[in-house]
C-alpha cells in the first residue's frame, strides 16, 4: 500500500492534467466554432447584400436605356419602354426574393439604406413609365440614386467591418466626334 500512496500524487497530477487538457481543447473548439459561425453569417450577409444590389442595378441599367430612348440620358444603347417592360418586370421579380433575404439577414441600418435606394429606383421607373422627357429632372433622379447606392454600400461596409470603398461614380470622357467637338458630358 505504501507504493500506491507514493504513486497517488502522480496519478492525481495525471488526472488533473488530462482534465485540464480536455477543458482547454473543448474551450478552443467552442471559440473556433463561434468564429467560424460568425464568418459564415458574414459571408451569407455579403452574398445577400450583393444579390440585392445586383438586381437593383439591373433595374437601374434598364432605366438608363429607356431614358436614352426618351431623350433623357446619353446611354449608348437606348431601349424602348415596350422592349424594356418584360426585362424590368423580370428584374423586379428577382428583386423581391433577394429583398426578403435582405430583411431576414440584414442589419437595421443596411435594410433602411436599401429601402431608401430602392424607393429612388421605383421613382425612376415611374418617371419613365409616365414617359416624361426632362433631362434635368432625370439627372436629379440619377444623382439621388447614386447617393442611395453609396449610402447602401457604406452601411454594408460598416456592418461587415470593411474598409471604406469607392463611391462608384466614374467620370467618363465623352467620345470625340468628327471635327474635334466633344459630345456633351453626362
Amino acid at each position: 500500500m505504501s507504493a500506491f500512496m507514493q504513486q497517488l500524487p502522480a496519478l492525481f497530477g495525471m488526472i488533473v492534467g488530462a482534465l485540464g487538457s480536455y477543458l482547454v481543447v473543448v474551450r478552443g473548439d467552442q471559440v473556433r466554432f463561434r468564429r467560424e459561425q460568425a464568418a459564415r453569417w458574414e459571408e451569407r450577409r455579403l452574398a445577400v447584400y450583393s444579390d440585392y444590389a445586383r438586381y437593383l442595378k439591373k433595374s437601374i441599367t434598364l432605366a438608363y436605356r429607356v431614358a436614352a430612348h426618351l431623350g433623357n440620358d446619353p446611354h449608348p444603347h437606348p431601349l424602348s419602354p415596350e422592349e424594356a417592360a418584360p426585362l424590368l418586370a423580370e428584374a423586379a421579380v428577382g428583386r423581391d426574393p433577394s429583398g426578403e433575404a435582405l430583411l431576414l439577414l440584414g442589419t437595421e441600418e443596411v435594410v433602411q439604406k436599401a429601402r431608401e435606394w430602392v424607393l429612388v429606383v421605383i421613382e425612376m421607373e415611374r418617371f419613365l413609365g409616365d414617359r416624361i422627357q426632362d433631362p434635368q429632372a432625370w439627372q436629379v433622379l440619377i444623382e439621388r440614386q447614386r447617393a442611395g447606392r453609396e449610402s447602401y454600400y457604406a452601411a454594408i461596409r460598416r456592418d461587415l467591418s470593411l474598409p471604406p470603398g469607392h463611391g462608384g461614380h466614374w467620370a467618363v470622357t465623352p467620345p470625340r466626334v468628327p471635327g474635334g467637338v466633344r459630345s456633351p458630358q453626362r
